[in-house]
């Protein structure tokens, strides 16, 4: 079992991201996912997280997740707005985030203990791809590194879930993945 949250801020897609990592991981690698939402003040430009808990069994759990393998992160200015994203990690858990800022990331890695991180633009990603800011696809091209899901699961899944949009978004995700780097 793997338990993943997402932390990004309302408008960038993060609870989009994770149900189309569900339907990636289910509909296209034969596995189990659940997504449990958290919108927070429901508007955009707060918080919102999202919670998912991926298996190769079916998931009998239905709640939020309190101590992630990974933690998926959005908008690399989270730890600026006093959002705690290592709030349950351990020394194993998994960052990525969507930076291209070393000094950024370092200050994930210092306040929060993240040994392993991998980091992308996955804003440039999304602009380059889809011409808009709007970063949830770039993002899970990016978590593909981690190897919860593979990049062709994904590319299916964005292509599935945004129609018309759809092919831009799974370049916006190939694009990311292909430039994600661990730090």
């Amino acid at each position: 079992m793997e338990k993943i949250k997402f932390y990004g801020i309302g408008g960038q897609g993060a609870v989009t991201a994770a149900k189309i990592l569900s339907v990636a991981v289910s509909l296209h690698q034969g596995e189990y996912a659940i997504t449990v939402p958290a919108y927070g003040h429901e508007r955009r430009g707060a918080p919102v997280y999202a919670h998912i808990i991926v298996d190769k069994v079916p998931v009998l759990l239905n709640c939020y997740v309190y101590e992630p393998d990974i933690v998926v992160v959005f908008d690399e200015h989270m730890i600026d707005m006093g959002v705690n994203v290592g709030e349950g990690c351990t020394e194993d858990t998994i960052l990525v985030i969507n930076s291209s800022s070393q000094e950024q990331i370092e200050k994930y890695r210092q306040a929060y203990g993240f040994r392993r991180i991998y980091a992308c633009d996955a804003t440039e990603a999304a602009v380059k791809n889809i011409g808009l800011n709007i970063p949830n696809s770039a993002m899970l091209g990016a978590l593909c590194h981690t190897g919860i899901v593979k990049i062709d699961a994904i590319e299916q899944a964005v292509v599935e879930s945004f129609g018309k949009k759809g092919e831009p978004n799974g370049k916006a995700a190939k694009y990311a993945y292909e430039h994600t780097k661990e730090a």
